[in-house]
């Protein structure tokens, strides 16, 4: 096997060569990844603050909500400073510690929804005994397993990518290290790389889904019992949310990567993976708080707070 370190750097070309238009990119970037981090950030403290939001749901949303500040963090920061520099370099090591966390945060996020489906069945089918059922001892080893999953499921990926020989092309027609676009310049056999991410991303989404479609199965059928036209509205503006996000997410992922290796399109692929670890990370949080009741409530207190505050405030002033 060729030294792996043949290449100690990449250059990320990113999107266009256009200087007009990289500058309308950044812009338009910075301030989805402001929105990003305001919105996921500020749903976290809306859950630790408010009381009402303490139960295993918004645990689980809060956790959603810090992996996809995380993720868009471990993308946005580089693009942006790659969309007003010359110099679009990226060192090896970097671009493998860019890759892993990538990995981890969306294998993580894979899992985790597939964990938020299961709170949903729980806390529909007997809502009586949501407490105990969806106490501690079970949505906290939950959110372990699926960061522990991501966190494999990174490993292998990170290790058997970076293995590669890199003598070809250090030029990474990407605007981050992705998997399919560094597999793309490398001068080494990639036949098993391409197994291992059909193979291995294939059973995750396959398990992921058929947990979300089991579950929303019986959560259909608990609908089906309830009689009253406010109760089952109310059942389904619970789940509509997580079902949309599932959709978007799970959608793009297997567009992205189950797929033969010949059929992937670099510069449409950028398009697409920008789309599911940027666009989606800014997404989840209005998905998640526009459509619930309790959300929005805590937001409109925290807002009324604020205003009773300042009147006070100038009041004192004058």
């Amino acid at each position: 096997m060729k030294n792996f370190t043949e290449v100690t750097i990449f250059v990320l070309k990113g999107f266009t060569d256009n200087l007009e238009l990289q500058f309308i990119l950044f812009f338009l970037f910075l301030a989805i990844y402001l929105f990003t981090l305001m919105a996921n950030l500020g749903l976290i403290v809306l859950i630790i603050g408010d009381s009402r939001l303490h139960n295993p749901m918004y645990y689980f949303l809060s956790v959603l909500s810090f992996l996809d500040a995380c993720y868009s963090s471990v993308i946005t920061p580089n693009m942006l400073v790659n969309f007003i520099s010359k110099n679009k370099e990226i060192p090896f090591l970097a671009c493998a510690t860019q890759m892993f966390l990538a990995v981890t945060f969306g294998t993580t996020e894979c899992f985790l929804l597939a964990a938020m489906a299961y709170d949903r069945y729980v806390a529909i089918y007997n809502p009586l005994l949501y407490s105990v059922s969806m106490s501690p001892r079970v949505y906290v080893p939950l959110i372990t397993a699926s960061y522990v999953g991501g966190i494999l499921h990174a490993s292998l990926h990170t290790v058997a990518t970076f293995r590669l020989s890199f003598c070809a092309s250090k030029e990474i027609r990407h605007v981050f290290c992705d998997i399919p676009p560094l597999l793309a310049i490398s001068c080494s056999d990639t036949r098993i790389n391409q197994l291992l991410l059909f193979y291995f991303v294939g059973s995750i989404e396959i398990f992921t889904i058929l947990i979300v479609l089991i579950s929303y199965g019986c959560i259909f059928v608990a609908i089906l019992k309830v009689h009253s036209a406010d109760g089952r509205w109310k059942v389904f503006s619970t789940c509509g949310s997580h079902l949309t996000g599932v959709s978007i997410y799970h959608g793009t992922i297997l567009f992205m990567y189950v797929r033969p290796s010949s059929s992937y399109v670099l510069d449409h692929d950028m398009i697409i993976s920008v789309f599911y670890t940027v666009v989606i990370a800014m997404l989840n949080p209005v998905i998640y708080s526009l459509r619930n009741k309790d959300v929005k409530e805590a937001i409109k207190k925290v807002c009324g707070k604020c205003l009773l505050k300042n009147k006070g405030s100038f009041q004192h002033k004058t």
